[in-house]
């Protein structure tokens, strides 16, 4: 059936037109007020130019909101405040947790280039690289890391060219799910001699994966097997011997 709701009144409103007309979706009431409460849960888009609202009336909407305030209530007991300031105390806690991640990872670095790797819980890992090495007439340092994510190699392969001043420096970390990530760096004078992207191709074979790309002073590349992280600095340190032999 066709239903319609309401007549206009004021400017522009036409005599005897509702609000709206619409085919009964269902609900039998004889008025509006029938209905009371109401609140939206949900409206998404179901085709083009359409809309669907899901919404909770009359019980089910007082239920539904008195739930929501319950939970509120909760989440301020939990963060030891009134509910009027959740938003604001829930604000403080991530900046805190923010920055609490930024110190965690600035001393993973540290950890990481003073040659003991660190793992998730800050420990020393094992399988550590330690100080600079040299082949042939290049400086090389190399770690393999626990606990470290890829996107992280980044800022420690600058560290740890700034650290050396000339040389090539290639990081292994292997993550919290067990994968593995591989960055080289080579210092802007050697480039010309010992290539980023060929050693990095060459330490990934031994992760399992395949490919890296990047530039002659800085290439990264990921396998699916952490456990062969050290592998992958020792054939890149094979690699590179082969390099300064020529």
């Amino acid at each position: 059936r066709v239903v319609s709701m309401g007549l206009p009144e004021g400017r522009g409103a036409k005599p005897n037109k509702p609000w709206s007309i619409e085919l009964c979706g269902g609900t039998h009431v004889r008025r509006t007020g029938d209905i009371g409460l109401v609140r939206v849960i949900a409206e998404t888009g179901s085709s083009s130019g359409v809309r669907r609202i899901e919404a909770l009336t009359g019980e089910g909407a007082r239920a539904y909101l008195n739930q929501q305030d319950e939970r509120l209530r909760e989440a301020a007991a939990l963060l030891k405040t009134k509910p009027e300031d959740v938003l604001d105390r829930l604000k403080l806690v991530l900046d805190e947790r923010r920055s609490l991640e930024k110190q965690l990872a600035d001393a993973r670095r540290q950890l990481a280039l003073a040659g003991a790797p660190t793992d998730a819980q800050g420990t020393a890992g094992e399988g550590a690289m330690h100080a600079a090495k040299t082949i042939g007439a290049v400086k090389v340092l190399t770690r393999v890391v626990q606990g470290m994510e890829a996107k992280d190699l980044r800022g420690l392969i600058d560290d740890g060219k700034a650290q050396i001043g000339s040389g090539v420096v290639a990081i292994a970390c292997v993550t919290a799910e067990g994968k593995a990530g591989l960055a080289v760096g080579v210092t802007a004078d050697l480039t010309g001699t010992v290539n980023a992207v060929d050693l990095v191709k060459v330490g990934v074979e031994a992760l399992g994966g395949k490919g890296g790309g990047g530039r002659p002073d800085f290439a990264q590349a990921g396998g699916p097997d952490g456990q062969q992280a050290a592998a992958a600095i020792e054939a890149i340190e094979g690699r590179l011997r082969k390099v300064v032999d020529l």
